[in-house]
């Protein structure tokens, strides 16, 4: 077996914790001796210890530690945290040799752990699969490194380009689906995945979306809302309290349960400044499921990541028309008859 094999594993076993991770990184840890894996673990839950220690913990005969190598993703952490710095358990441990993926970017980390550990007499490598490594935890590096989300902008559109119907205000909620429900269910599974989700002032006024993962096991993501005039009603489902909800506002209006409001001023960029809040919040990924207004706002601002596009197996004829973007998709995958572009953003 070779590096590139157990850090493979690493990235495997780190991916089970997405949705459940953030605002930590997903990671993943195997521990080798004489080419055999004697220990696993990764990070499943924000505020539980992390992969080295699970992976540690794994290993029934604590003496071959001595003798092993440790591979890990991302660099140890070196600080004191909701957990003690993994760094300080594998220099207690006695391993000797620590095998990384790539250095962990946050401000707190980036090189710490592995200057401890070197300091420390382990012989350390690192950057093995970096790229696969930083695809993992894209996420958490946008956030450090930008400082801001990752933004993921998703919307389904007919054959013909539209994403909606023309509906008037006594139409609301009658909606017209584009997809079927096996993509539905998709797009569920993706809301519990990320830490937030986003929309605008009329979807909630035409669709009365609820926003959660109904669909899907899993977390509910905080509810994102524009609402410059404060016209949305409190009857509406966003405001049932059974998600955190944040709403961008112009006006402002004082804290209510599970609701805060936040202003901002809308004559401004109002991209940027929904993401400097949100990165004050630790937030670290958002999926945006707004209407073409909203989500081509992303698309002119050049802030966003990813855009998952659905193309149903339908016509309107005339209608709302969709975004726009003037990038080729990276990827097309088939859900039954619909049809999925995912692009990404390389800004």
């Amino acid at each position: 077996m070779n590096d590139d094999f157990y850090i493979k594993r690493c990235i495997e076993l780190a991916s089970k914790g997405l949705g459940h991770t953030a605002p930590n990184p997903m990671v993943g840890s195997v521990i080798v001796h004489e080419n055999k894996i004697i220990g696993e673990g990764y990070h499943h839950e924000y505020g539980g210890p992390h992969a080295e220690v699970n992976a540690i913990n794994s290993v029934e005969k604590k003496e071959l530690l001595k003798a092993s190598i440790l591979y890990v993703n991302l660099e140890p952490c070196s600080h004191y945290g909701k957990t003690p710095p993994c760094a300080e358990l594998i220099i207690k441990m006695n391993i000797p040799e620590v095998i990384i993926g790539t250095e962990d970017p946050n401000i707190l980390v980036v090189g710490n752990g592995i200057n401890k550990l070197t300091a420390a007499g382990i012989k350390v490598k690192s950057g093995i699969l970096k790229e696969s490594c930083i695809e993992l935890n894209k996420r958490f590096f946008t956030f450090h490194q930008k400082k801001r989300p990752y933004i993921i902008l998703k919307w389904a559109m007919t054959r013909d380009g539209f994403i909606d119907t023309k509906r008037k205000n006594n139409e609301a909620q009658r909606i017209k689906w584009i997809t079927g429900e096996k993509t539905r269910t998709i797009v569920h599974k993706w809301r519990c995945e990320e830490q937030a989700v986003m929309t605008g002032t009329n979807t909630i006024l035409l669709d009365n979306p609820q926003l959660t993962t109904r669909f899907w096991v899993g977390k509910n993501p905080t509810r994102i809302i524009l609402d410059k005039n404060l016209r949305l009603p409190e009857t509406l489902h966003v405001f049932d309290n059974s998600a955190k909800t944040i709403v961008f506002t112009g006006i402002a209006k004082e804290n209510k349960n599970n609701i805060e409001y936040i202003v901002i001023d809308f004559t401004k960029n109002i991209i940027q400044q929904i993401c400097d809040e949100l990165y004050k919040k630790n937030i670290q990924s958002v999926i945006v499921e707004g209407g073409t207004i909203l989500l081509q706002t992303f698309i002119d601002s050049g802030i966003w990541d990813e855009a998952n596009v659905f193309t149903g197996n339908i016509e309107f004829g005339d209608g709302v028309k969709a975004p726009v973007l003037t990038v080729e998709a990276n990827e097309k995958v088939m859900f039954e008859n619909d049809i999925l572009h995912i692009y990404k953003n390389k800004k």
